[in-house]
């Protein structure tokens, strides 16, 4: 097998780099994929059995109608979230043995930012729910925005300005 240098997108690298092969390089992708969905898994399976419970506590009936379609909204979106980022595994699992290693570990990534993005969305609705019941409903509202403000910058923003930066570099 052909040995290359390559920059961690697949792309060859004269200069800096692993020397790996593709599938060297498709296994330790997936490792450090996989320990990534384990830290996401963890806190959306809390988040999400939280949200399971809320229904059925006595006070939910008090809810307003609004928090209540809050809180159907906020279920279907932790549902989602789970199923995609669990779908990485099941893609996997589906595909191991047919030699599809590079391309099992591109679609789990892309899997695991859309899993981001509705864990973004999940927390987003889960705030707004709590905060509406124990605030104004407009403080409540722009500290949710402020927070989907942090959670872009830190989980998105930072890693794309990063990314940028370290392109000129190279």
């Amino acid at each position: 097998m052909e040995r290359m240098r390559g920059d961690g997108n697949g792309k060859g690298n004269a200069v800096r780099g692993r020397d790996e092969t593709e599938e060297e390089r498709a296994d330790r992708r997936w490792a450090d994929l996989l320990q990534e969905l384990r830290v996401a898994q963890t806190g959306v399976q809390i988040l999400f059995g939280f949200l399971l419970t809320v229904a059925f506590q006595p006070r939910f009936v008090e809810l307003s109608q609004t928090d209540q379609t809050i809180y159907s909204v906020t279920v279907v979106l932790g549902a989602a979230t789970t199923g995609v980022l669990i779908g990485p595994v099941a893609f996997h699992r589906m595909l191991t043995g047919r030699r599809l290693k590079p391309q099992t570990v591109a679609w789990a990534s892309r899997l695991t930012v859309l899993g981001l993005v509705l864990l973004l969305c999940t927390m987003a609705a889960a705030l707004l729910l709590i905060l509406r019941v124990v605030l104004d409903d407009t403080i409540a509202l722009w500290l949710v925005v402020a927070m989907v403000v942090w959670f872009v910058v830190c989980w998105f923003v930072l890693p794309a300005w990063t990314r940028a930066t370290r392109r000129g570099l190279d």
